[in-house]
């Protein structure tokens, strides 16, 4: 329940963090680690076979993929862009059919999460844009934002690939401290970037996300 009191506690910065650390915490039922963005096939082709491999991958995704898109898409929102063409966009730009259920079931189940806990009723949109719209009453600065989400998003296909490759927890855990400096740098060029920014180049994590579609033992959803 929503009261006063709790209205006022979140407009305190360090409140609006935990809350936002919340939501992109795996503990959050958007179940992320259901999806694997295409890297499982990656593994089964044998493009992916060691850390380094795998480092290659994500940081291509998150330079020229899914990973600059959903930024730039999330600061858009914050910056108090239209939802829903945001969400058509995000839709528009998913490489094939698991890629958008991928975004629309993440950002659908976001949202009845979000929704029961803050009492308002936001309309299903995809992952980027679901987590802009809840996160504009949060009054964090635009870069922090994309900062963690994107550290979020590396961080559940870190997981995947911890399990699925698979690597050591520890070696895992260095290929993502490896990518804080390129998070930070992607977080504060997304915080100004328009649509027109808006473009993907990763074309091999594309194709694996189209094949992953017709592979025929598959652990993930995507």
């Amino acid at each position: 329940m929503i009261t006063e009191r709790t209205a006022i506690r979140m407009t305190d910065p360090t409140a609006a963090r935990i809350r936002l650390a919340q939501w992109l915490s795996p503990a959050f039922p958007v179940g992320g680690y259901a999806y694997s963005h295409g890297m499982e096939y990656a593994i089964g082709c044998g493009d992916i076979r060691s850390a380094e491999d795998f480092g290659v991958w994500l940081d291509g995704i998150l330079r020229f993929g899914s990973g600059w898109n959903d930024a730039v898409l999330l600061g858009l929102c914050l910056r108090g862009g239209d939802a829903g063409r945001l969400g058509d966009l995000a839709c528009a730009l998913c490489a094939g059919r698991e890629r958008w259920q991928e975004t629309r079931a993440q950002g659908r189940a976001f949202l009845r999460a979000a929704n029961a806990l803050d009492g308002r009723d936001s309309s299903d949109l995809p992952l980027p844009v679901a987590v802009g719209v809840k996160a504009r009453a949060l009054d964090l600065p635009v870069p922090e934002v994309l900062g963690l989400y994107l550290h979020a998003f590396a961080g559940n296909l870190v997981s995947i690939a911890t399990r699925a490759v698979p690597l050591g927890q520890t070696e895992a855990q260095q290929v993502l401290s490896s990518l804080v400096p390129l998070l930070a740098e992607l977080a504060i060029g997304a915080a100004e970037a328009g649509e027109e920014d808006l473009a993907s180049a990763a074309l091999r994590a594309d194709l694996h996300a189209l094949c992953h579609e017709t592979q025929d033992v598959r652990l993930f959803l995507t």
